[in-house]
């Protein structure tokens, strides 16, 4: 069956503002037959978004707003496809504990959903990895070097997979390799395979799924899935269920990608 397992909404402040029922019909035409909207959860109480812009996630004031929106959907679509309530809720080191306060007040509502990694902790800053390549420079002088913001950010989510959020914590990895957004323009030079390995030996270990997602070849500085191919391959061996995503923020970055991966 072909699904979209990552799709964000109007709710999404950095994103367009096509109606939810623009994204549905485009995933319609397309052929799939089932889809996740997975809107950036809000930040977890406590935590100041730091990107310049202020607007990585919903607010929480919007959030029964978002719920409501799509059990609206589900019930108008369903003889056409089947819609998934979901969230793409952040992983942020020393916040678990608000993190699960929320997952324990909203988890019930949820039917599939993704853990990512968007923050970096340093020192007792947070810097967010993808937001920008200006920023990713800027964070290159902070971290001391682009291998420091890798070791990090995969030890982050390495991080997320052992951190306990509660019996509503995601089981999806959302796009393992998102610190390579602007491996073009900042290439790595050290070898990460055996984070990754160690990484996927915990997916499998814990029974997650990975967010395959295709928004990684649409980035200029990218130009690849996240995961890439290979690494895809070595999460299949493992038996590591892949899930398509196009991490669309429209209704036209419905299926991106999706060529070019191979389930």
């Amino acid at each position: 069956m072909k699904r979209d397992g990552h799709i964000h909404t109007p709710f999404c402040p950095h994103g367009s503002k096509d109606a939810l029922n623009h994204y549905v019909e485009a995933a319609i035409r397309q052929g799939f037959r089932e889809i996740t909207f997975t809107e950036h959860a809000p930040l977890p109480e406590g935590f100041i978004d730091t990107t310049p812009t202020k607007d990585s996630a919903m607010e929480l004031s919007v959030m029964e707003k978002y719920l409501s929106a799509v059990q609206q959907l589900q019930k108008e679509y369903k003889q056409d496809l089947t819609v998934h309530l979901g969230l793409e809720v952040d992983y942020i080191e020393s916040f678990e504990k608000e993190t699960t306060q929320f997952l324990n007040e909203y988890g019930p509502y949820l039917d599939d959903s993704i853990l990512s990694v968007h923050f970096l902790k340093h020192k007792q800053n947070w810097y967010c990895l993808d937001y920008s390549d200006d920023v990713f420079e800027e964070m290159t002088t902070i971290f001391g070097s682009v291998s420091a913001i890798y070791q990090n950010y995969f030890h982050t989510v390495h991080q997320s997979i052992l951190a306990d959020l509660g019996s509503y914590k995601p089981k999806r990895i959302g796009h393992m390799t998102l610190v390579h957004k602007f491996q073009q323009k900042f290439p790595c030079t050290k070898d990460f395979s055996a984070e990754i390995d160690g990484i996927l030996r915990k997916a499998k270990l814990y029974h997650y799924e990975l967010d395959y997602n295709g928004a990684g070849i649409v980035k200029p500085l990218c130009g690849e899935t996240y995961p890439p191919a290979e690494i895809a391959a070595k999460a299949k061996a493992l038996g590591i269920p892949l899930v398509y995503g196009s991490d669309a923020h429209s209704a036209k970055g419905i299926g991106q990608g999706s060529e070019q991966i191979q389930l």
